[in-house]
């Protein structure tokens, strides 16, 4: 079955792409998947202080644009949580502003508004990390804890955006401050691959790393 397209409502112009080849958005936990023989259980780790507001400062920092409650593209911090490769697939966690964005379903596009009191919008970049091209048709699981306390356990919308570009993404709502521990799951692509990726990735990957939230 086809999983609906995001869309994200920062974009002023809308491409669309194929849906990625994979259930519904929650359909299992991803603790019952079994990373592939040989594959490390944690692709990076790192750390991050700061939050979308001001204050965030630090190498792992860069910007991008969103467009305000005006139409008007207006620059905003982009934090790095961690990041690690998975042969040639580099994979990057990102933390910024919580944004609206829409989901396409094949015939209507629904708004998913972030709540009230969201902490960021999670951001999992998937590059060749030699080239930098997106890697579309894979799926990405985040699960975000504190301490022994499961605060976020999400399958991550497969989305496209004029600023950020293809990633896979969720608005996050955090509890309070305090370090949280966040592990990303990646599932390799189902798609027809060409010869460069012949064989390059089967079964799942898991990238974890620690942050600091104010």
């Amino acid at each position: 079955m086809k999983r609906p397209l995001l869309l994200a409502a920062t974009s002023l112009a809308v491409v669309a792409i194929s849906g990625c080849a994979a259930a519904n958005k929650n359909a299992a936990d991803p603790t019952s998947v079994t990373a592939p023989a040989g594959a490390s259980a944690t692709a990076g780790a790192g750390s991050a202080v700061g939050s979308s507001g001001a204050g965030m400062s630090g190498m792992n920092m860069h910007t991008t644009t969103v467009l305000n409650a005006h139409g008007v593209p207006t620059p905003v911090p982009i934090k790095v949580l961690g990041s690690g490769d998975w042969k040639d697939m580099k994979i990057t966690a990102e933390e910024m502003t919580p944004v609206p964005f829409y989901v396409y379903n094949g015939t209507s596009f629904s708004e998913e508004k972030p709540a009230r009191n969201a902490s960021f919008h999670l951001m999992v970049m998937l590059n060749d990390r030699h080239t930098g091209v997106a890697i579309p048709y894979a799926t990405v699981w985040a699960t975000i804890k504190k301490g022994s306390q499961t605060i976020f356990n999400q399958r991550q919308w497969p989305m496209i955006s004029e600023y950020m570009g293809p990633h896979y993404g969720d608005n996050v709502t955090l509890p309070g401050p305090g370090t949280y521990r966040l592990t990303v799951l990646v599932s390799a692509p189902v798609a027809a691959l060409h010869v460069e990726y012949a064989h390059m990735w089967t079964g799942t990957h898991q990238l974890t790393t620690t942050f600091t939230w104010k």
